[in-house]
């Protein structure tokens, strides 16, 4: 059954860099915003006379916490009516139309096996948000890899942040990963996504979950190297961007 079209109100934007904005939504017709770690929205926008054409999903990406407020982070596509209108038209006090939460993108219960968080650009979302969750209800798990891809420093959604929860969450460890940056720094890798988390399991294979979010080429290489490592299709969830 799908969740019914709501007005939301956004009540505070702000610029995480360059090309990507984080939107605060409050949901005034619900007491709370109830969903799981790894869902999404579909917002209805203005910007086509037909329905499907005017629809757009983004990931929510904070944790839920009973309240009737989330965040969606969203980076501008060149050409891409849905964000150019997000971007220019959309301030604080808008309203959006939006539907949700709708997604099967979740965490597996129980966390038995080990977890591979592998994400380019804005497909960090919901794992921001399932990060966050498990921090907060302190949910037992094994080791839980956060690998993020990212071209430039810049581009590093949450960094501080997720650095912070690194510290704070036993078994919980945060990899940022860039292309287009030659001194990437301690704790950083320099290239792209796949080869740390080939070399995290070349050192110690176990049974994992792996989950995939952001543009398809990633997620393309990432299914084939995984599963030549031996893993299963079924070990592999996807969230597709673009």
């Amino acid at each position: 059954m799908l969740e019914p079209w709501r007005t939301g109100k956004v009540i505070k934007i702000e610029n995480a860099n360059s090309s990507t904005r984080r939107f605060w939504i409050e949901i005034p017709d619900a007491a709370s915003f109830d969903f799981k770690p790894g869902q999404f929205v579909t917002l209805d926008l203005p910007i086509h006379e037909k329905k499907n054409k005017r629809w757009r999903s983004y990931s929510i990406a904070s944790a839920p916490d009973g309240t009737n407020i989330i965040e969606l982070v969203i980076v501008l596509l060149e050409g891409g009516l849905g964000t150019n209108y997000l971007f220019n038209e959309v301030h604080e006090g808008s309203e959006l139309v939006l539907r949700g939460p709708q997604g099967v993108f979740t965490l597996p219960d129980p966390l038995e096996r080990d977890l591979f968080l592998i994400c380019t650009g804005t497909g960090v979302a919901p794992f921001r948000s399932m990060a966050h969750y498990l921090h907060k209800h302190k949910i037992p798990h094994g080791d839980i890899h956060l690998i993020f891809g990212c071209r430039k420093f810049s581009d590093c959604l949450y960094r501080q942040e997720l650095e912070q929860l690194q510290k704070d969450e036993r078994h919980f460890y945060y990899h940022p990963v860039f292309s287009r940056e030659e001194n990437v720094g301690e704790g950083a890798y320099k290239g792209y996504v796949h080869a740390v988390y080939e070399s995290i399991l070349q050192q110690n294979k176990r049974p994992a979950n792996f989950y995939l979010c952001g543009w398809k080429n990633m997620i393309d290489e990432a299914k084939q190297r995984i599963v030549a490592m031996g893993y299963e299709k079924k070990d592999i969830h996807q969230e597709l961007y673009g």
